[in-house]
């Protein structure tokens, strides 16, 4: 999108504001089907804790997608969307059983990844398809945080298990249609993706009666210039190549499944905020916008780098911003950056605001909520409205004393 385009939008609808570009978002799906075009049964479950809007959903049921879930309220989401419940899988942690029970009575996936779970939901529901998460204790990404293939992760069975699964799965009776992992957030490096890859084929030869092979995502997205990403392409040739194989040696046709999240929507995401004041220090230029982690955690929470441009004077020159929020905690988004002169009024632009940033958004301080805008065909559609204040208080009860 264009900053005339962005300023527009943020005069129409306000700030703080995000904006989401629906070609880029229908872009990266057709990028990831045409890297494994050559599969023959190929799904991809957006994993919709990335953005849930309604409106973000229906755009990739339109494109062909199905949906990745871990609760409840998003399979309901979903189903609300326009899904039907053999597009969704489910994959929780640690919830309750009953949690589980309810998904599957709607006739959802069920992905399982504890050992308990998995015996209790096959001594009751024998007959209910089951999909098994597994654990190949591999990091495929360089954040702890977002990397959950290691040994130490609280997702997923132990590879080293398997053995314990199979014996579940004949004293049970159950029916194991999947086979599942998810190494985590921003692979760096497609050979320990396929070294991963290799752990689950293996593991899948101990299940006779597979209907897909689930791999995950985790595809990293470049986040300022010359940053790393997933090489799409190159993953999709040599994974398509050895899925095939190994679909020709198991005998049976499979679906080879992924979930992204993060590589649909994030280069998809604009977001907008108005520069409150500009405060200099004995050593700092502070630029104070009206926002903060309340709508945007990312950078405080997993230490990401979002690119921000100064969309109101694009041409002005650089000069070294520290960008902070107005939540009365410590809330910087980015320390001594390179942006071109700001001044109080201006519009910030941060880039790769589409995943992980509204759906993780909250009203700390008691601030509102931002609005949310599609743009498509040239234009912009309120598909979220900014909230108020009755939305603050809508659910509380007062007591009179």
């Amino acid at each position: 999108m264009q900053p005339k385009e962005l300023l527009a939008l943020a005069e129409e609808y306000g700030n703080p504001l995000f904006v989401y570009d629906a070609s880029i978002i229908e872009q990266q799906y057709n990028r990831l089907t045409a890297a494994f075009s050559k599969v023959e049964k190929l799904r991809i479950n957006y994993a919709m804790k990335a953005l849930s809007n309604l409106s973000i959903l229906k755009l990739l049921k339109k494109c062909g997608s199905g949906l990745d879930t871990v609760s409840y309220q998003e399979v309901q989401l979903g189903l609300h969307a326009g899904f039907t419940p053999d597009k969704i899988i489910f994959t929780p942690n640690g919830v309750s059983f009953e949690e589980i029970e309810e998904v599957a009575q709607l006739g959802v996936q069920i992905n399982i990844d504890n050992l308990s779970v998995l015996e209790h939901f096959g001594a009751k529901y024998p007959a209910v398809p089951v999909c098994i998460r597994i654990n190949p204790h591999v990091m495929a990404g360089g954040n702890q945080n977002i990397s959950v293939g290691h040994i130490d992760s609280k997702f997923g069975i132990s590879i080293y298990q398997i053995p314990h699964i199979l014996r579940i799965v004949e004293n049970t009776g159950m029916h194991i249609n999947g086979i599942h992992m998810h190494t985590g957030s921003d692979i760096l490096d497609i050979e320990v993706f396929l070294y991963a890859a290799e752990i689950l084929f293996d593991a899948a030869k101990q299940f006779k009666q597979l209907d897909f092979l689930d791999f995950g995502s985790g595809f990293k997205v470049p986040y300022k210039k010359g940053d790393i990403e997933t090489n799409i392409e190159e993953l999709g040739k040599k994974l398509s190549k050895r899925f095939l194989a190994f679909e020709k040696d198991y005998g049976r046709s499979l679906t080879l499944a992924f979930e992204p999240g993060k590589f649909l929507v994030s280069e998809a995401g604009f977001f907008l905020a108005k520069v409150n004041v500009v405060k200099q220090t004995t050593s700092t230029v502070f630029a104070g916008i009206d926002s903060g982690f309340n709508h945007l955690i990312r950078p405080m929470f997993y230490g990401s780098q979002h690119t921000i441009e100064n969309i109101s004077n694009p041409k002005g020159k650089e000069r070294f911003y520290t960008v902070v929020g107005y939540i009365c905690e410590t809330d910087t988004f980015a320390n001594n950056r390179r942006i071109a002169e700001i001044n109080e009024g201006d519009i910030l632009c941060f880039k790769n605001a589409g995943a992980y940033c509204f759906s993780m958004a909250s009203n700390y301080n008691s601030r509102y909520k931002p609005a949310e805008v599609l743009w498509k065909d040239g234009k912009g559609h309120l598909i979220s409205k900014r909230e108020t204040f009755e939305d603050l208080i809508k659910n509380q009860i007062v007591l009179e004393f």
